[in-house]
């Protein structure tokens, strides 16, 4: 679930990431606390959900307190959105007072699990029946640390009505990062304003998540098999040239804000031909009357490819009797009766595919234009991995990426430097 609703939430934090390990000291509440006289287990929910995402989990709250009478979840949502929810949460353990269960982005998970108050949910969650993206976000050092809250998949969204200005034949599954490059040079009018596309540009993980899938494409990966090096040495500098090229030809919008919204304002404008987006943009798009259709990513190799992000329901340790109460509740969330409701108002694809079969889900896919094709590309979605060292990584390539969008470094040379930073971090034992 989105904590906002113009634009995707940054996935990462990386300066309040890489302070969370110094800060999860073991310190804590009464680890004996649980039940009370009557045999009820009071749980503390921190969300971070605003508008559609509230209501909707004040919804399911409200059903589950009504169906499990000795579980009392109480979702006051922290006080914090989302966005900030990994630095209340931290703050809360080293103060000794942390929630029973807290949304928290999927990249924050490695770092959050250091503090042996994130409870190890090995066994207790039918891992299985999630989606393969989901099970590898949840998944720290081949242990269950959380369950999944959210899944997306990024796509290709793209403005029909400036392709048919143009002259320029819609893409279509299989396309090439030439195809892209070439697509985006035809739609591009100085004159008019028209961009062929966009990327964030100031460097942060809405900037460095939308490469890996270029990366993973050639071959590479974010840190080699034995993680002690980056994954990307011989096929970063390819990955950074495409977006060189959209950059020489002055067909690339660069949005010099963080959290991507003026990108987006610009898609949504008319003045953008084509944008990587996730299914979160659709309610946006269907209200904007954006006459739009959706593709997949292009890859290199032809073959289809994209990225995740999921988030998580991470659960505390407060006790043997509040740890099952918890992992219940966010069990229950999961099952298709309440995670069609979760995914059909906050703008997120289904968690496992028995829910995706439901009729209901099909009913609202069919009325989605593009749902179909973000659900689709599950199928081939991978997530970043999830270890301690990846906010550091995220940093040091994202001024590399930022450096060539904005003309300041050849992609050799912003490469050279990112994975030098980098191998630096990886030589570090974690």
């Amino acid at each position: 679930m989105h904590a906002r609703t113009l634009s995707r939430r940054d996935v990462l934090r990386a300066a309040a990431a890489a302070t969370v390990a110094g800060s999860l000291a073991a310190c804590g509440k009464n680890d004996d606390e649980g039940a009370d006289a009557n045999g009820v287990v009071t749980l503390d929910l921190w969300h971070g959900q605003v508008d559609t995402g509230k209501a909707a989990i004040d919804s399911l709250i409200t059903a589950f307190n009504s169906s499990h009478p000795k579980i009392k979840v109480v979702g006051g949502g922290g006080g914090v959105t989302a966005d900030s929810m990994l630095q209340k949460v931290t703050a809360g353990l080293a103060a000794g007072s942390y929630p029973d269960i807290a949304y928290i982005f999927g990249s924050d998970l490695a770092s959050l699990t250091k503090s042996p108050k994130v409870a190890d949910l090995t066994g207790a969650l039918k891992i299985d029946d999630y989606w393969p993206a989901a099970k590898d976000a949840v998944s720290v050092k081949g242990k269950v640390r959380a369950a999944p809250a959210l899944l997306d998949s990024l796509c290709v969204v793209y403005n029909k009505k400036l392709f048919a200005a143009a002259g320029v034949q819609p893409p279509k599954d299989g396309w090439t990062w030439d195809d892209f490059v070439a697509t985006s040079k035809q739609l591009t009018n100085p004159a008019k304003g028209i961009f062929g596309t966009g990327w964030p540009g100031v460097g942060d993980e809405d900037t460095v998540w939308r490469i890996w899938p270029m990366i993973w494409d050639l071959g590479g990966d974010v840190v080699s098999g034995d993680g002690k090096k980056v994954g990307f040495d011989s096929v970063g500098a390819q990955a950074l040239g495409t977006l060189d090229r959209l950059r020489t030809d002055k067909s690339l919008y660069v949005d010099p804000k963080p959290g991507s919204e003026q990108l987006y304002q610009v898609f949504l404008g008319g003045r953008m031909g084509m944008v990587a987006t996730g299914p979160w943009q659709l309610p946006e798009l269907k209200d904007a009357g954006l006459d739009y259709g959706v593709v997949p990513l292009p890859s290199y190799s032809g073959k289809p490819l994209t990225i995740s992000g999921p988030d998580t329901w991470t659960v505390f340790d407060n006790g043997k009797a509040k740890v099952k109460a918890a992992t219940e509740f966010v069990a229950w969330l999961a099952e298709p009766a309440q995670d069609i409701q979760w995914d059909m108002k906050g703008g997120s694809l289904p968690i496992t595919k028995a829910t995706a079969d439901l009729p209901q889900w099909k009913k609202h896919s069919a009325e989605t234009n593009g749902l179909d094709v973000f659900v689709k590309a599950l199928d081939t979605a991978k997530v970043r991995p999830t270890i301690t060292t990846y906010p550091q990584i995220s940093q040091h390539l994202g001024e590399a990426i930022a450096s060539v969008l904005l003309g300041k470094a050849s992609p050799a040379d912003a490469l050279k430097q990112a994975v030098d930073q980098c191998n630096q971090v990886l030589a570090v034992p974690n």
